[in-house]
């Protein structure tokens, strides 16, 4: 019998497969390897198809699009109060097939490819900077345990320790000097490699029209402005600045009870790398405050940090720019800045 819901339960090997008729009566219960879910989902009419997102999730989306069905993203904490008994693979679809049905569900949307590479490109990028920051403290490590100090930064260990290596004199054995070459090699190659993904960021930037519009924003750069359109893509997604914010995690916290509204710190939800992105820009302005004293911008920042704390002033600030860059995204011009005489 063919259902008129499905929904996939995701797993490395193996798929569990609930499908509902029309009125939420389980019809189909498969466990499925992936070439045979990819033939089951090419030969089944098209349907709604709910899934959980997870590692695999954006590819599998995509391939059932172009099967002609309709397919919806779920985010997992959604999905959880919706798992009844115990917990169980087909009790996972099986839940997923109900809340996908949901008129006030909100879901996850489908990237494309294009996306998908720039934001493999930031995740492996963010990546390398951990292993730089892991080999710099590992190396200034070990030479302190001989009684030798190097000045914290990437610079001082750059212009210090080759020739620290190279010297005689330098208290190290041989065995020391010799583990520290290979690590100084492992350090420069991470460098080269950081190079090229920085080059390859700043390139997708220039070819996209879109990135360019989004770096007319004051605190948006060419990293921030590719991780906007790698996380979003289309701002038609988001019916207001304010889901933005809220998907990002910038809005406050409310704990309202009893008709008494109770506004907390941040949410911090959603897409933490983004984040800290929009905190990073905020902070950028922040520093260059004094150099333009007549931007709204500025002057809205130093109001604010005469009332409030300048952390709570600089995420008001990152909430501020969130909003502008939906705005940029959905109208579909540069950003302009509106002095007041």
């Amino acid at each position: 019998m063919n259902s008129v819901t499905l929904g996939i339960d995701l797993g490395k090997r193996w798929f569990h497969i609930v499908g509902c008729d029309g009125s939420g009566k389980v019809v189909l219960r498969e466990k499925l390897g992936r070439s045979q879910l990819l033939q089951f989902m090419a030969q089944h009419p098209p349907c709604l198809v709910g899934i959980e997102t997870c590692c695999g999730s954006q590819y599998l989306a995509r391939k059932f699009q172009i099967l002609g069905h309709e397919v919806r993203l779920l985010p997992a904490h959604y999905v959880k109060p919706f798992v009844k008994s115990q917990k169980n693979d087909f009790n996972d679809a099986q839940a997923i097939a109900e809340a996908v049905r949901l008129p006030t569900m909100r879901f996850v949307p489908v990237k494309t490819e294009e996306q998908m590479d720039v934001q493999a490109l930031h995740r492996a990028r963010e990546r390398m900077l951990q292993q730089r920051l892991a080999l710099t403290n590992q190396i200034r490590g070990l030479l302190l345990d001989r009684g030798i100090e190097i000045a914290q930064g990437f610079y001082a260990l750059r212009a210090t320790l080759p020739t620290l290596l190279e010297n005689d004199d330098s208290g190290l054995t041989p065995m020391m000097r010799d583990l520290g070459r290979m690590l100084l090699d492992m350090w420069n190659s991470t460098e080269a490699t950081l190079e090229q993904m920085n080059n390859r960021i700043t390139r997708l930037s220039r070819e996209s029209e879109l990135c360019r519009r989004l770096q007319t924003i004051p605190g948006v750069g060419v990293r921030l402005s590719t991780a906007i359109v790698s996380a979003i893509g289309d701002a038609s997604t988001f019916r207001r600045a304010r889901d933005l914010a809220a998907w990002v995690g910038l809005v406050p916290q409310q704990h309202t009870t009893g008709g008494k509204p109770r506004l907390l710190g941040i949410t911090k939800r959603g897409n933490s790398y983004l984040r800290r992105l929009f905190v990073q820009g905020a902070r950028a302005l922040w520093v260059w405050k004094d150099k333009h004293p007549n931007d709204p911008i500025q002057r809205w920042l130093l109001q604010l940090a005469d009332r409030r704390h300048i952390h709570i002033a600089i995420c008001a600030l990152a909430n501020k720019l969130v909003r502008i860059a939906w705005a940029v995204m959905r109208r579909g011009s540069e950003f302009q800045l509106r002095y007041r005489a």
